[in-house]
């Protein structure tokens, strides 16, 4: 297993202004599996490709297990990349192209047919052998991109935007795989992703990259409860942001004044909540009840989102359809805000 250290990563391309990467670092530890998420042209491949050393970096370093590997060749970094668009040749059958690494590796013809046979099974298509890559549909293709990969035994193994060309239900099928897959190799694993979602799922960390910059490196849960700023809240899904004042466990603003949880920040700043986190109704024991009324309700299917006007503060909610059935635009209903909820983001 390869421990992955990103020190202050930098990459300006010829005729730029501005940097595509401006100085990132990161620990990725051994075994690890992590997710580069952001917007399109926010630094995200640019990174994963001078991991490979298939990118200069302008200045900074990349390290495995604490030495640097820049003057390596991309052939002699242990790293492996699988492609968004899987790059399998087309001459090749599915076990050639699984094969083909270690072909050039000159491994014997019968170890290769035997490790060939295994990863197959690993990657659940034992029978496709014989296949070309046209024969195969897109999920197959990823599947043999994958297997092609990991047969060499790389010491970290990139994946570029892994799920972007599935449908909706190989999509799922996919993630339990890779996930499945990384935890049982314990593979270093690093990949792009621009979909939150998709990095919640798959990855031990997130590393959040906007305009270059790495916003917030952490485990799924602190972007949603914990964010570092509004646009990281934003980024996944935040949407309620009120302006006032916090003592440390009270907020003070226009709904009011809030019980906070222990460890608020203190001073003028914005308080968060997520949409899904506020509370129908009144139970006995809540706290931080609140009077609203309906301002707009849009039905989802499984859920309904409503704008609430409180104390002069539009909030956005989503609620449970059977919660909300029976109101309309300019009903009155009660909500509770848990403390446990609310995060103060400092100005």
């Amino acid at each position: 297993m390869t421990q992955v250290s990103l020190k202050e990563l930098t990459k300006v391309y010829q005729g730029a202004t501005e940097p595509s990467l401006d100085r990132l670092s990161l620990e990725i530890a051994s075994g690890e599996l992590a997710a580069l998420l952001g917007p399109s042209g926010c630094g995200k491949t640019t990174t994963m490709k001078m991991i490979a050393g298939l990118l200069e970096p302008t200045s900074g370093d990349v390290q495995f297990g604490g030495r640097s590997i820049l003057h390596e060749k991309p052939e002699k970094r242990g790293v492996v990349m699988v492609f968004q668009n899987y790059l399998l040749f087309p001459y090749m059958n599915v076990a050639e192209n699984i094969g083909f690494g270690l072909k050039m590796r000159k491994v014997d013809k019968r170890e290769i047919s035997r490790r060939v046979g295994d990863m197959l099974s690993l990657v659940k298509l034992p029978d496709l052998g014989s296949r070309r890559p046209s024969e195969l549909s897109g999920g197959q293709q990823q599947r043999v991109a994958l297997a092609r990969a990991l047969i060499v035994e790389p010491d970290v193994l990139l994946l570029d935007e892994p799920l972007s060309n599935l449908d909706a239900h190989l999509r799922f099928e996919m993630r339990d795989l890779i996930r499945g897959l990384q935890q049982d190799l314990k593979i270093t694993t690093i990949f792009v992703t621009h979909d939150q979602e998709e990095a919640v799922v798959l990855a031990d960390k997130v590393a959040l990259i906007l305009d270059g910059r790495l916003k917030q490196y952490a485990g799924a849960e602190e972007f949603y409860n914990r964010p570092v700023d509004e646009a990281t809240a934003r980024f996944f899904g935040g949407q309620n942001f009120v302006q006032g004042h916090s003592d440390g466990s009270r907020f003070e603003s226009a709904l009011g004044a809030l019980d906070l949880p222990e460890g608020a920040a203190t001073g003028p700043g914005k308080l968060t909540f997520r949409p899904e986190n506020v509370r129908i109704g009144h139970a006995e024991a809540s706290r931080n009840r609140l009077t609203a009324s309906l301002s707009d309700k849009l039905f989802m299917g499984t859920q309904t989102r409503l704008k609430l006007r409180v104390g002069g503060e539009l909030i956005d909610v989503v609620a449970n359809p059977n919660e909300v059935a029976g109101i309309s635009n300019g009903d009155e209903l009660k909500i509770s805000l848990p403390p446990s909820s609310l995060w103060v983001l400092a100005n």
